[in-house]
């Protein structure tokens, strides 16, 4: 075949470039669950002190399963046109590991929100029984 023919064959570089992933074209902040991670590889085994290199592979890792997450959830709740947290829950339910902490946590969120309410107070409703 000539080179004419191949070169007829073949796409402009342009053209052969594909649509970028999703998320491809958002700047990311770099670093920003670094010192969170340290501690917690440490915990899981690893050195006082892991290398940069684990702890960026860790969080690219922890961004594409939350970012993954997110899209599903986003996907789960089109109808209702807003996420809640229980889209969430419904797409760790058959995790039991995932979907037990998540009840826990949420647990939690309810008992601080609690404790919280009986420990508001109206200022100045405080100050007038104190100059009584």
């Amino acid at each position: 075949m000539s080179k004419k023919g191949k070169a007829g064959a073949s796409k402009p570089a342009a053209e052969e470039e594909k649509a970028p992933a999703p998320g491809v074209g958002l700047k990311r902040k770099r670093g920003l669950f670094t010192k969170d991670l340290r501690p917690m590889l440490y915990g899981f085994g690893d050195v006082a002190n892991p290398l940069p290199e684990t702890v960026e592979l860790m969080e690219e890792l922890v961004v594409d399963y939350v970012t993954d997450m997110m899209h599903k959830a986003i996907e789960g709740c089109q109808t209702r046109g807003r996420l809640t947290h229980q889209d969430l829950v419904f797409l760790v339910r058959k995790d039991y590991r995932k979907y037990s902490r998540c009840l826990e946590l949420l647990d939690m969120q309810e008992e601080l929100k609690r404790a919280r309410k009986n420990f508001d107070f109206d200022e100045a409703q405080f100050k007038d029984d104190k100059d009584e």
